[in-house]
């Protein structure tokens, strides 16, 4: 790491992690060892508590942190994934960063708030997401950092523990030490003192894929007024979020904690996604009170003792068949059980609407949303259809935007929608009930104007 030019605090976090992961083969938070949280206030039920002058008080004192180092590789991106077009405002093309910069700036004239941006990027993703930020006339920072980079740390050969040798492409052997990176990143960057300095007293943490963590004076005043340095963003899960990281308490030290599906042994695995009994999951929007965060780095010297996870690949995750290797990573969440005090709270499904894969795009493409003036993206009830198209031709954002030539069907009327084969779409289409297209074994087409239901495209001929 020293020969690649890495600093001193990439290196101790590294070296926590593997020596961790050398000392403790065990990566299993066990169902016996933990207390389900069943009880979460909710922001909506707390929301006429609040004091709205306190609240923008605390939005006045709170900064934005983006974490922005994704390549969107599991599509085929090559470039940053919060570059990718989402859908249009009023005829304009509209990706992840510029509807985020929509919000901050919407935001920072409707309540008269400076609200920082800062991104933390990867060494891939920095040129032309900050190009991104310059360019847009209305977004103005100066005194603030725009963006702090992420570290990279060495995948290991699965068999040997040994850093991974990869000739054909020497920057595989290289991987991000997951989202928890974020705090050893602010430590070093000196953000952390900056914002103090500018009268920030709060910071906000999401990731830059996840449209519904937008600005909110009332999430402000709620942190706030609970007092708690760390504070946890859950919602509740509906069948398709059964398998998302969820806060659990340690029965031993009665502390929240953090726990990834990675992290469930296979014999708790019934229980842990039992909506049931783990009713909330993990949108992974933080909340922290800068100071105590800034206290804790110091006290830790910049690298948090975070739960490492074991993350299983291959040294190219595009192929199966090259090395096996471990990248030891972290969770940012897991840093709730780190602060005496720490807290959740419940808020409702807007919050959280992640695009992971190109079905998670599709709903946001279609229909089901309007991207508001002030870059919010509504729906009716943010219950969606699931979407499931064939991987073989739509798992690549290329393969996926020729086969939609004209824009994704509408899915207005339909309860899921699935796609088997090699299926390209003509305008208009509208897809009602559980919409389904059957593999022909050869590329297909669904006309103009059509309409796709349970028996594939329906006949002309109503009878």
């Amino acid at each position: 790491m020293r020969e690649h030019g890495m600093s001193e605090i990439a290196i101790s976090q590294f070296e926590r992690l593997y020596r961790t992961w050398q000392a403790d083969q065990s990566e299993w938070i066990r169902e016996e060892d933990v207390e389900p949280l069943t009880d979460i206030p909710a922001v909506r039920d707390i929301h006429d508590t609040i004091d709205h002058d306190k609240a923008l008080e605390a939005f006045r004192k709170t900064a934005f942190l983006k974490l922005n180092g994704g390549l969107g590789t599991s599509m085929g991106l090559a470039g940053p994934k919060s570059l990718l077009p989402v859908r249009r405002h009023k005829a304009k093309r509209m990706r992840f960063l510029d509807i985020i910069l929509g919000q901050v700036i919407t935001a920072r004239t409707r309540e008269n708030v400076q609200l920082p941006l800062t991104l933390m990027n990867s060494f891939r993703t920095s040129k032309e997401s900050m190009a991104v930020l310059h360019h847009n006339r209305r977004f103005h920072q100066d005194d603030i950092p725009m963006e702090i980079i992420q570290h990279v740390e060495p995948k290991l050969d699965a068999a040997t523990g040994a850093p991974v040798e990869h000739p054909e492409n020497p920057e595989l052997e290289w991987c991000p030490p997951g989202h928890g990176d974020v705090f050893a990143t602010l430590w070093e960057s000196g953000l952390l003192d900056s914002l103090l300095e500018h009268g920030i007293e709060y910071l906000f943490i999401s990731n830059s894929d996840n449209l519904g963590a937008r600005p909110s004076t009332t999430l402000a005043g709620a942190f706030a007024q609970s007092g708690a340095p760390f504070m946890v963003e859950v919602a509740h899960k509906t069948p398709a979020d059964c398998k998302g990281g969820h806060i659990v308490r340690d029965k031993k030290t009665g502390r929240l904690s953090l726990r990834e599906m990675s992290q469930v042994h296979p014999d708790d695995k019934a229980d842990a996604t039992n909506i049931a009994k783990h009713p909330y999951f993990n949108t992974n929007n933080i909340w922290v009170r800068v100071r105590d965060l800034r206290d804790k780095l110091a006290s830790t010297n910049g690298v948090l003792e975070l739960p490492v996870i074991r993350n299983r690949k291959t040294v190219d995750p595009t192929d199966s068949s090259t090395t096996k290797v471990i990248q030891l990573e972290t969770a940012m969440g897991a840093a709730i059980s780190l602060f005496d005090g720490a807290t959740c709270i419940e808020v409702d499904r807007p919050r959280f609407l992640p695009v992971k894969t190109t079905n998670d795009l599709f709903i946001m493409r279609s229909d089901r949303f309007h991207l508001t003036d002030s870059y919010e993206m509504e729906d009716g009830n943010y219950i969606f259809p699931e979407v499931d198209l064939d991987p073989r031709y739509y798992k690549n954002i290329a393969d996926f935007d020729e086969r939609f030539p004209y824009g994704v069907p509408s899915l207005a009327a339909a309860k899921s929608f699935t796609v088997k084969g090699d299926w390209t779409f003509g305008q208009n289409v509208k897809c009602f009930s559980a919409a389904l297209l059957e593999d022909k074994g050869e590329p297909a087409y669904v006309p103009n104007g059509e309409f796709v239901g349970p028996l594939g495209v329906e006949p002309d001929d109503w009878l």
